[in-house]
């Protein structure tokens, strides 16, 4: 699972405990049962025919659309999904809506030029807008349009669901990776920030380990030969218990995501959930709302690899200062970031839109 597709399983499996029935609609392009039953949720495949500028297009999922709205009290959507906004209109079902406005859209500019009237005309009709932290409702220039119907519901987690590493996967790990390092863990998109991450780690020699795949997983892994980076270990897409077991072991996690396509970070609350001392760049998202600069961890210029460096040498050479930024990450996420905290905002809003 992405980011996204955590938000909604943490939201359907907590949403099923408080009387909430929730069927989810999503593209598969493998060959799988067309509907299947997950942590007491109902997930529903359509077959993805074609992939656009990141965008999933189907022509079987109009249909199931059509099926599973007309059975719903709420139509519950995620942002940004353009061709969704189509099926919304297209399909003509009259029901309460909400929409999860997880990012702006950053890369695709000449698209959205010919997407804009639909965009604003879906948010127009939407019946609320959750913007997932404060700090991204008051930096984005779209949410500013809607502030009368928008509500902050910071995305939370469940810890109970993340498995317990054993005593044999932490001693394996121990023994790869070695007893001190740094962890970014995400999908290697062009928005992560590793490149700057790359440049960040010539001339120190701490290890720091990477987990996860993605569309620039090999350029990267080309430019760190290229520097001459022996300290960067890429360990590709791993099962949730070596996951869990880095995020155990790890001194701190690095999170250098340098451009507003970064909303919000959910490995870096995982890091906090851990109770890591974290390293993020400030980009006005949610990142920041996570991680509090000089409290939970430290926070640098964004596309600043000598900044970014620092932090790691200030990290590393005062561990009682990242032991307890460390611990404040930690009481932060259970302050703030609970799955439980999260699912009862939005079966709240869930009963709002149908009393209404």
């Amino acid at each position: 699972m992405g980011g996204v597709e955590q938000v909604i399983n943490q939201i359907a499996r907590g949403a099923n405990k408080l009387g909430v029935k929730t069927d989810v609609l999503s593209l598969t392009s493998e060959r799988v049962p067309r509907t299947i039953e997950i942590n007491g949720y109902l997930a529903h495949r359509a077959r993805l025919d074609v992939q656009i500028a990141s965008t999933g297009f189907s022509a079987s999922v109009f249909l199931r659309f059509v099926q599973l709205a007309k059975k719903a009290d709420v139509i519950h959507y995620h942002f940004p999904w353009p061709f969704m906004d189509l099926i919304h209109f297209a399909s003509r079902v009259k029901k309460p809506t909400l929409v999860t406005y997880h990012s702006d859209i950053i890369r695709q500019k000449h698209l959205l030029k010919l997407y804009r009237p639909l965009k604003w005309k879906f948010l127009g009709d939407m019946s609320r807008i959750v913007a997932t932290s404060p700090n991204y409702f008051e930096t984005s220039n779209v949410l500013a349009n809607y502030k009368n119907k928008v509500s902050v519901i910071p995305i939370g987690l469940d810890k109970t669901t993340y498995p317990v590493p054993s005593e044999e996967k932490l001693a394996y790990w121990r023994s790869k990776i070695g007893p001190k390092f740094f962890l970014f863990v995400g999908v290697i998109r062009y928005y992560k920030g590793l490149h700057i991450l790359m440049e960040a780690a010539q001339g120190i020699d701490y290890p720091i380990a990477i987990v996860g795949a993605g569309p620039i997983e090999e350029e990267l892994k080309s430019h760190a030969t290229k520097l001459g980076l022996r300290n960067i270990h890429f360990f590709g897409h791993l099962p949730e218990e070596d996951k869990v077991a880095l995020l155990t072991l790890c001194y701190g996690v690095l999170f250098p995501s340098h451009l507003r396509s970064e909303a919000f970070g959910i490995s870096l609350l995982e890091g906090a959930m851990y109770g890591k001392p974290m390293i993020s760049s400030e980009i006005g998202t949610g990142t920041t709302y996570i991680n509090i600069a000089d409290e939970t961890g430290l926070v640098v210029p964004p596309s600043d690899p000598l900044a970014l460096r620092q932090a790691m040498q200030y990290l590393w050479e005062h561990p009682e200062q990242a032991t307890e930024m460390g611990r404040r990450a930690e009481g932060r996420y259970w302050e703030h970031f609970t799955a439980d905290q999260m699912v009862g905002e939005y079966v709240k809003l869930y009963r709002e839109l149908v009393e209404t």
